[in-house]
């Protein structure tokens, strides 16, 4: 049994029945769980039988400790992004350990990521025209993840049988194409904060339109917490904007200006512990005067966590692709930017500085300064640019289909979601037949991280009837 999904556009040497395109690990162990690693060699692009380029996707499969023969059920875990890889359990824990007590789960990292011939800076570099990396990273969407995943399914799975998956943000993007196109490899699907715009066309404009209100919310909320930071916020703009060049160097070797600070809201306005990290890091953002009539300058400390926050050195695909999630047949002409152009009077961080009144920070957007600000992304600022204005992007969902799901779907939908509006997550889930939607504020974002055991919880108790569905 093999999914039609795959075997339709496998080139004939790419079987995976065929042993050299699966290797297997040996067990190994971290407390209470067994893991054991896989790595598949599967075809770049899946659209072109004669290619014979091929990459590396990597998945770990981890059990309870003790059940590593045990006949369990499969389920596969997508994670959030673009361009992110799996965790990496450290110990039973969160949603894994609760998983884990009925389940085989299956941590993709996703063709780019982790140890899925990794896209970084360092082999990005490779490419040697930004037309030909456009042309690479165009087959790194979630069409192909589901593509990948579908590979791993027929290999895993006794007798290829469908699997539970578990989508978070990203990930549940990747689950909903999942559903449109391949649903006979689907047992049933959770998906966490992941309920995709499925409109043709580009729907990066209306996400960012509603998701900037929302932006506008968190910030309120933020300053409410912390007031006292509006005044150390503003000072350090103002430092930024009068220093030379307009900005001051980060460690990396890249620039911070006032609108690069803003950024920090993409991880700091809307996940678990967030706002209490931000204002941590703005306690310390001065040096101190050790000798009188030293000059102002902000801490090492202050700069260095920063770029530790902001990943685009460590996970680029993030930033090179983030728009191209929104995109089938059309192309998003730099969305973020257009729809901030509706907001400037309340998003120009030099002027509220001026007027010493809150600076907001901005939300999970990508700005073309960007590949002029930060090191690590300046040499990928053509290619950006090629990717932002590509249209020939293929279909990633299929409401057809969708409205005529039979796969149990639960979903969590996180009412102050900043990232996947709750206004457009809604639309959606009004086309998927029979979805089973829990709707909660207690949980932010990143519910799965912070409060795993219970969500999962939850959402499975409501596929097995012993949850209410709504």
């Amino acid at each position: 049994m093999t999914s039609p999904f795959l075997s339709e556009n496998l080139p004939a040497n790419a079987n995976p029945s065929d042993q050299a395109d699966h290797v297997v690990g040996d067990w190994y162990s971290v407390p209470e769980l067994s893991l054991r690693d896989h790595r598949f060699i599967v075809p770049l692009n899946y659209y072109d039988p004669k290619s014979s380029a091929k990459i590396t996707i990597f998945a770990r499969e981890v059990v309870a400790a003790g059940k590593e023969k045990q006949a369990l059920p499969y389920l596969l875990f997508l994670q959030g992004g673009p361009g992110f890889e799996s965790p990496r359990p450290t110990e039973a824990s969160g949603w894994i350990k609760k998983a884990c007590e009925e389940h085989i789960v299956v941590l993709l990292d996703q063709r780019g990521t982790g140890l899925s011939t990794p896209l970084t800076v360092s082999s990005l570099s490779q490419m040697k025209s930004s037309t030909g990396l456009v042309d690479y990273l165009k087959h790194f969407r979630a069409d192909n993840i589901v593509k990948d995943a579908e590979f791993i399914r027929v290999c895993l799975v006794p007798e290829a049988g469908p699997w539970t998956i578990l989508g978070q943000s990203f990930g549940g993007f990747c689950a909903v194409t999942y559903l449109s196109f391949a649903p006979e490899g689907l047992k049933s699907v959770l998906l966490t904060g992941g309920i995709p715009p499925i409109g043709n066309g580009c729907t990066a404009d209306s996400v960012y339109r509603a998701c900037f209100e929302q932006v506008v919310h968190q910030n309120e909320k933020y300053y409410r917490r912390f007031p006292q930071d509006i005044p150390v916020i503003c000072e350090l703009v103002n430092f930024l904007a009068e220093a030379e060049g307009g900005g001051v160097p980060l460690p990396s070797g890249g620039v911070l200006t006032p609108k690069g600070l803003q950024i920090i809201g993409l991880a700091g306005l809307g996940c678990g512990g967030g706002f209490e990290r931000m204002h941590y890091m703005f306690e310390r953002v001065w040096d101190p005067v050790l000798i009188r009539g030293a000059q102002k300058q902000i801490s090492y400390f202050f700069l260095k966590s920063f770029e530790s926050w902001i990943e685009f050195d460590t996970n680029p695909l993030y930033a090179l692709l983030h728009e191209t999630i929104y995109c089938q047949g059309a192309s998003s002409q730099w969305s973020a930017l257009k729809i901030r152009e509706e907001y400037e009077i309340m998003f120009d961080p030099i002027r509220a500085a001026k007027e010493n009144r809150p600076v907001f920070f901005t939300g999970e957007m990508i700005f073309p300064w960007m590949y002029d600000e930060f090191h690590a992304l300046k040499p990928f600022k053509e290619a950006a640019h090629l990717l932002a204005i590509k249209e020939d992007w293929p279909l990633l969902y299929d409401v057809n289909v969708l409205n005529n799901n039979k796969v149990p779907v639960a979903a969590a939908v996180y009412f102050e979601d900043m990232y996947v509006n709750f206004h457009l997550a809604m639309e959606t889930a009004s086309e998927i037949a029979g979805i089973r939607l829990w709707i909660t504020n207690e949980y932010m974002h990143s519910g799965l991280r912070d409060s795993g055991s219970q969500v999962f919880d939850q959402l499975m108790g409501m596929l097995q009837g012993k949850k209410p569905w709504f």
